[in-house]
């Protein structure tokens, strides 16, 4: 039996986003392995037929000797579980698998799911970052991208090997039949809806300047997700203009009310997935004109583009879209979803990489 290996941040971000890239390698008779920090979905991966080994990665942690401890574990699991493949998700599984992967001379297939703030941001760390990346990620048998501009930073910056096989990917895809066209809210209010880890960089700043101006009894700013900025915890508190939910482990009934999405994130992301399962509902939405966010609409058709951090250009839209027929908001919607069912489903993902496992295993 051929054994494949995953090394990523955690079990919820496994079965949340490559569930059906698991599903696959069992049904082509793989055993699958998954190595992350344990936390939600453990028993839905081992009814998959995944193994589960428990590494915490340190995700947002800087420390040089324990992402050197990082490398060492995985070179440990690398070696006892001996797999055919490995796949590696997320900055540090990335980097450090990678590394781990090279010296015990095993395939491998990084994703790049987004570059992350020290690689945007020009300095020290992003030459740092840089460097860590090149050693982890260009021995990949083929490097994915979630979008067109992350893959021509790697070659701009050099951190590619020549005649490196790279594929871009449409992010992380949509699961369609658990993000079907939903029927409108037919309770004649406008809701707007923010989903995301709540921080400046997701743009909630800009949600809240729009909410300010336009919510009142028929028009609703809603806001999903826990505050990663603790700061933002009394700021939302203290807000009358927005409806605040938490943290949601279901957001179809959101989506289902929503009448625009609303996420002016400049978070440098690989592909921004509740754009993508907003707009597979059905929903219009308003997004900012960057890489992992700008795929995911067609300006004026499936939604509106606005420039990066720009609040007044986020209200002008908000006021755009307020002043379209109910008619024009659901016409947009449904053609948001049939692009995203053309080009964002998630089988197509699934497809790419059975493609790159073949080839690496020489299938």
């Amino acid at each position: 039996m051929k054994k494949a290996v995953m090394l990523i941040n955690d079990t919820t971000y496994a079965f949340n986003l490559r569930g059906a890239i698991i599903e696959k390698l069992v049904q082509e008779g793989f055993e699958v392995v998954i190595v992350g920090q344990l936390l939600k979905h453990q028993d839905e991966l081992k009814k998959m037929g995944a193994k589960l080994i428990g590494v915490e990665t340190g995700r947002h942690g800087t420390n040089p000797l324990s992402d050197l401890k990082l490398m060492q574990t995985y070179k440990k699991i690398l070696k006892a579980e001996k797999p055919d493949v490995v796949l590696t998700y997320n900055i540090k599984p990335n980097v450090y698998g990678g590394m781990a992967c090279q010296q015990l001379k095993i395939p491998y297939l990084p994703n790049v799911t987004g570059l992350g703030t020290p690689v945007e941001n020009p300095g020290k760390l992003q030459k740092l970052t840089i460097q860590l990346y090149k050693m982890g990620v260009a021995g990949g048998a083929c490097v994915f991208f979630q979008n067109n501009d992350n893959r021509d930073f790697f070659e701009q910056h050099h951190m590619l090997k020549a005649n490196a096989r790279t594929r871009v990917l449409p992010g992380s895809g949509v699961d369609l039949a658990k993000h079907p066209v939903l029927p409108w809210s037919e309770d004649g209010k406008v809701h707007f809806l923010f989903a995301a880890r709540v921080m400046k960089e997701k743009g909630i700043d800009l949600f809240l300047a729009a909410a300010r101006k336009f919510a009142n009894e028929n028009t609703i700013f809603d806001v999903c997700g826990a505050c990663d900025d603790e700061n933002y915890k009394s700021i939302l508190n203290s807000e009358k203009c927005v409806v605040c939910h938490g943290e949601q482990k279901d957001m179809t009934p959101f989506y289902s009310e929503c009448s625009c999405f609303l996420y002016p994130s400049y978070y440098p992301e690989g592909m921004s997935n509740v754009l993508l399962e907003a707009a597979a509902s059905g929903r219009p939405v308003i997004a900012a004109d960057r890489a992992g966010c700008r795929e995911t609409l067609d300006d004026g058709l499936t939604g509106f583009l606005v420039p990066v951090n720009d609040e007044k250009a986020v209200i002008e839209a908000v006021e755009k879209f307020l002043q379209m027929r109910s008619e024009e908001r659901k016409a947009m919607g449904l053609r948001g979803s049939e692009k995203i069912r053309r080009e964002f489903d998630r089988k197509l993902v699934v497809e790419a990489y059975w493609e790159e496992i073949q080839r690496v295993l020489g299938d």
